[in-house]
């Protein structure tokens, strides 16, 4: 398979898989499950130590957005953001996120923008999005 499909086609399809798949849950629900679910991110690496005490840091960092995302979807997304980072080091130290997959941070870092992004904008139901623009109704912004 072509490289270009690998390390960016699949994951940022993975990333707006995601997404819709999260529409599924209503709110208030859909934005604390993505508050679980940052924090479970957060805690990836953990037993990898390939950043030492810094794995520590990553960890408490995304932790404290996670529950600050229990009431704000922006806090989820700067918590995919983070993670993001701790990815792209965690790929140029040689330590992936699943230990077998020499590119799987890579791979993580290329889908988690995506993920933050559809935070940042507040977690809006695509399912819905998708309906009104199959209907022909006027859609409204998404938020």
């Amino acid at each position: 398979m072509h490289p270009v499909v690998v390390y960016v086609v699949a994951p940022l399809s993975i990333g707006v898989v995601y997404a819709v798949l999260m529409s599924l849950i209503r709110e208030p629900h859909r934005r604390t499950f993505n508050a679980i679910m940052v924090a479970g991110a957060g805690a990836a690496y953990l037993s990898g130590g390939g950043l030492g005490g810094w794995e520590y840091l990553f960890t408490a960092l995304i932790t404290y957005c996670a529950f600050r995302g229990l009431n704000s979807w922006t806090f989820i997304g700067i918590a995919w953001l983070l993670h993001t980072i701790s990815d792209v080091l965690h790929h140029l130290k040689g330590h992936p996120i699943v230990p077998f997959a020499h590119d799987s941070s890579l791979s993580c870092a290329v889908c988690d923008p995506v993920i933050a992004l559809w935070c940042l904008r507040g977690g809006p139901d695509l399912l819905a999005f998708l309906r009104r623009r199959s209907s022909g109704q006027p859609s409204e912004p998404v938020h």
